[in-house]
């Protein structure tokens, strides 16, 4: 199962997540463009009468908190479980794992607009994936996705 996006749109290709459990929620990450210090992307979530989109998630070189692809990389590498939850935090994206019996990885994308603007609503969407090639699929295309040129 690939999350790379190749619709053949203009830009950089994206990456999907689909929810195991219900393959109508999806998770995008696309449009990322770089400067010195940071990077810039979009995330929209899309389900049966869901429509969210968080057009500009900014993460900093020197923010290691904002590092996606080694927060999933991390996870990728305890494959065999964690107890509890494990987070990874910006302004506008909050990424909640947790590890469940059978393999399974449940990350919990929490996503709002830009909290200086005065963010006024919040959606949270819960994809499933399983642990292992998935996840470690997931975790290299979002490296892929976000490595500076």
């Amino acid at each position: 199962m690939g999350y790379q996006d190749h619709d053949g749109r203009a830009g950089p290709p994206g990456v999907l997540v689909r929810c195991s459990q219900d393959p109508g929620l999806v998770i995008r990450l696309s449009g990322r463009r770089f400067d010195d210090y940071e990077t810039v992307f979009s995330v929209q979530a899309t389900a049966d009468g869901l429509h969210a989109t968080i057009p500009e998630v900014t993460v900093s070189i020197y923010d290691p908190a904002g590092d996606l692809a080694a927060f999933l990389c991390g996870l990728a590498d305890d494959f065999r479980g964690w107890s509890g939850r494990r987070t990874r935090h910006t302004d506008q994206l909050t990424l909640e794992a947790g590890f469940h019996s059978g393999g399974h990885i449940e990350l919990t994308w929490k996503m709002r607009p830009d909290f200086y603007r005065g963010a006024t609503w919040e959606v949270s969407a819960t994809t499933w994936i399983e642990a292992g090639q998935q996840l470690t699929t997931l975790a290299s295309d979002v490296r892929t996705f976000l490595a500076r040129p």
